[in-house]
């Protein structure tokens, strides 16, 4: 049985975070990627998006080019993970089922009609013969929030189904290819996973990138219906194999899924401001049972209902979620704006320090000059 603190220290030291600022290249992005297994991607920029704040908080600053850069080369790719996620490109023939899977009909209910089937092949041959495209490159206009026209639909649908390929990106927009001008042959045309090798896949890559997981946590990380019971059997199938063990806490909580050999303590120092959407926060159950901390985005919420803002950085000093920072990036300034700081209750250590060393930090990382609170 594991103290609830040892885990914590493990699951934190896990994360790889850096605590002094260090500069990387696109093959340490591309390491990072294939380390985490799943970088979440979100279009919000108040701070950065969400993949660079992820990843600088690990491997430090880097070129901004640097991911479009290994999507156009193969080297990463794009998918829907546990979101729209950047993924290691050997991952590429283990999602193929979901490809399978959202053939015909997206996440989010839209249905690949006979009319939109039309539409998909002028996109088609349209790619084909100009190459990589932007959704802006088709005429017609969007309505407001998901009301997309047809071409950002059949794009969509087209990509969910893997017959397009995301090969970098305009500012955030997508660039859509044909997946032989962007991924490896070989994966290409590496066989489909039956649905039971890709859970089985996907929960270990899960595991592996996280640290430590409930079987509640990996069904929800991998977006997988029928929750911890439909996944207990892969991870008994993974656990008999010697690849994952399950590990009793002494909270009195389910028990957690560790990789066979991980060691579960750690010695996490330093202050890091942390993405919302970074991949510690993603089980919230999880982080507030080893932190006590409930993980808030109100971002979506109208302004006088927000409690610590409208971006929110968690705080995280050693192996503790200490506080919430509402930060903006003002970037024809060149500064890093902290908004407003609320410790968490009944944190008695001085923040002030940690705070700005976080963000000078960050500030630093993203090519920001000074912070100012």
């Amino acid at each position: 049985m594991v103290p609830v603190a040892a885990l914590r220290r493990y699951v934190v030291a896990h994360q790889g975070y850096a605590t002094r600022f260090r500069r990387a290249r696109a093959a340490d992005v591309a390491a990072e990627v294939g380390r985490l297994h799943a970088v979440q991607l979100d279009s919000i920029a108040t701070v950065d998006r969400a993949h660079r704040l992820t990843l600088v908080s690990r491997v430090g600053a880097y070129d901004e080019a640097d991911v479009s850069r290994l999507l156009r080369e193969g080297r990463v790719f794009e998918y829907w993970a546990h979101e729209a996620c950047l993924l290691p490109v050997s991952d590429y023939p283990l999602f193929k089922r979901r490809m399978v899977e959202l053939s015909d009909r997206h996440w989010w209910g839209r249905e690949r009609t006979a009319e939109l089937r039309a539409v998909e092949r002028d996109v088609l041959a349209r790619i084909r013969e100009e190459g990589a495209l932007p959704v802006r490159a088709f005429e017609g206009r969007s309505e407001p929030m998901w009301g997309w026209k047809p071409e950002k639909r059949a794009l969509e649908h087209l990509f969910a189904a893997g017959e397009l390929a995301i090969a970098g990106r305009q500012g955030f927009q997508r660039l859509y290819d044909l997946p032989e001008r962007v991924i490896p042959q070989a994966l290409l045309e590496a066989p489909t996973p039956s649905e039971a090798e890709f859970r089985r896949g996907y929960a270990l890559r899960a595991v592996q990138g996280r640290g430590a997981l409930t079987e509640a946590g990996i069904a929800e990380h991998c977006r997988f219906r029928g929750g911890a019971k439909e996944i207990r059997p892969y991870v008994d199938a993974l656990a008999r194999e010697g690849l994952v063990r399950r590990v009793e806490v002494d909270d009195g909580g389910p028990p957690v899924v560790v990789p066979a050999g991980a060691e579960l303590d750690g010695a996490p120092a330093g202050a890091v401001l942390l993405c919302p959407f970074d991949n510690l926060m993603w089980d919230r159950a999880f982080v507030r049972r080893l932190f006590g901390f409930d993980h808030v985005i109100e971002v979506y919420k109208r302004e006088h209902e927000r409690v610590y803002g409208y971006y929110v950085l968690p705080l995280l000093v050693g192996d503790r979620l200490v506080g919430r920072a509402d930060l903006k990036a003002d970037r024809a300034e060149s500064v890093l704006r902290i908004r407003r700081f609320t410790p968490e209750p009944g944190v008695r250590r001085r923040l002030d320090e940690p705070l700005e060393r976080a963000a000078a930090r960050l500030a630093r990382a993203l090519g920001l000059e000074r912070v100012e609170r």
